[in-house]
């Protein structure tokens, strides 16, 4: 059954994946796949998110839109006073030179300015490949298997499909506890969770199989990461002679699948290499299809030079320190020697600098920094993060109190 979250993102993995929480708690918590995230998302980022509650755990299906801010003003009925007036009054504002036309000219200076300034040549476009559906199963099988649940034993079951036997122990020890300050009888909790235990078994197959079944339907298409979630799955869920083809159909279209996703990933590293994208392709040689997965090596030689060159006295800050960022889950961070760095570097910048110190020797070398300075620069950074969202919450609680 799916619901609807607020979550907090708490950490990137070199996949592409994600970790979360619940905003502001420390459960539940899981990972989520980077693709479902707009972009420019940040650790530490509130998101709305809807959620597919599974026996082996929690899988968000999609990132829910912010809410809008209203862009017109809230409008009143006006009952008026029966009186015959002027639909529409105009009144003509004195000439002069007022700060209303003082502020137009400033801001016209600033996009003068903006506009003056020297802009290097953009790179050339790459096509963006459509992103993997995500698994999306129907619930026959499972709605099948609670059908045949006694009704007395219905509750435990939907609890053990929301979050496994766990779920259903930590739910009777609550309601013991209550029913304990209501000097009520407590219910015999080995016996609730012998009961859950062996209806874990039947529920889990039924609810892989509508998985599989789904990522069957889907096969070219589905997101790898849904594909071999659902494989490694099968292990303890597929029970009987058409579960176990289906788990076998499966793990040969998820082999054949890596292969080919493999042979798109370094073409497409190649294609923005090749049209001068190099931060691009720094961030794809961190999320290979399959983990773990090196570089060939001459691709590799190539991804160097190129970041190499690409970093020097006339890169802009902002992309020179987006790039360090992304060299930090490369595979080449250690072999990258920067051309330059800005004269002046900022202080973003010098702090990216720090970050990578211990990872990259030749950018900490370059820009003075010494290597020890790298998780302290990291834990800085979380710091800013978590001050901006207290101050953001804080600006959001005193507008609505006003």
């Amino acid at each position: 059954m799916s619901r609807r979250l607020e979550i907090e993102l708490t950490s990137t993995r070199p996949d592409g994946s994600w970790t979360w929480r619940a905003a502001g708690a420390k459960q539940p918590k899981g990972d989520l796949d980077g693709a479902l995230l707009p972009e420019g998302t940040e650790v530490g980022a509130v998101l709305r998110v809807e959620a597919e509650f599974m026996v082996d755990g929690i899988e968000i299906v999609s990132v829910l839109p912010q809410k809008a801010e209203r862009k017109g003003p809230e409008l009143l009925e006006i009952i008026g006073s029966g009186k015959e007036e002027p639909l529409v009054t105009t009144q003509l504002a004195p000439k002069g030179r007022g700060k209303g036309k003082g502020d137009r000219r400033k801001r016209g200076r600033e996009r003068s300015e903006r506009s003056d300034r020297p802009r290097g040549p953009r790179p050339d476009p790459v096509p963006q490949r459509p992103q993997p559906k995500r698994l999306r199963p129907r619930r026959t099988h499972r709605d099948a298997a609670l059908a045949e649940v006694p009704d007395e034993m219905r509750p435990i079951a939907e609890q053990v499909l929301r979050g496994g036997v766990p779920a259903v122990r930590d739910e009777a020890r609550k309601q013991n506890e209550l029913a304990k300050s209501q000097n009520r009888p407590e219910i015999p909790l080995d016996q609730v969770v012998s009961m859950a235990e062996k209806l874990l078994p039947d529920l889990r197959a039924a609810e892989w199989l509508d998985r599989a079944e789904a990522a069957r339907d889907s096969l070219e298409e589905l997101d790898l990461r849904d594909l071999r979630s659902v494989v490694v799955a099968a292990d303890g869920a597929a029970r009987g002679e058409e579960a176990r083809k289906l788990r076998d159909e499966l793990a040969a279209g998820l082999t054949r699948r890596v292969e080919e996703e493999h042979a798109l990933w370094i073409a497409d590293m190649q294609a923005n290499l090749d049209a001068g994208r190099f931060v691009r392709a720094l961030r794809l040689s961190s999320r290979p299809p399959k983990a773990g997965t090196p570089l060939p090596p001459e691709l590799a030689q190539r991804l160097v030079g190129e970041v190499s060159k690409g970093l020097n006295a006339g890169t802009k800050q902002e992309l020179y320190a987006a790039a360090l960022d992304a060299l930090s889950f490369s595979p080449v961070h250690a072999k990258v020697t920067p051309a330059g760095r800005p004269e002046k570097p900022s202080e973003d910048l010098l702090e990216a600098a720090r970050r990578i110190a211990d990872k990259a020797p030749a950018v900490a070398e370059l820009f003075g920094v010494d290597p020890s300075e790298a998780n302290a620069a990291r834990k800085r950074r979380k710091k800013a993060r978590r001050d901006s969202r207290g101050s953001e919450r804080g600006r959001s609680s005193g507008e609505s109190k006003g």
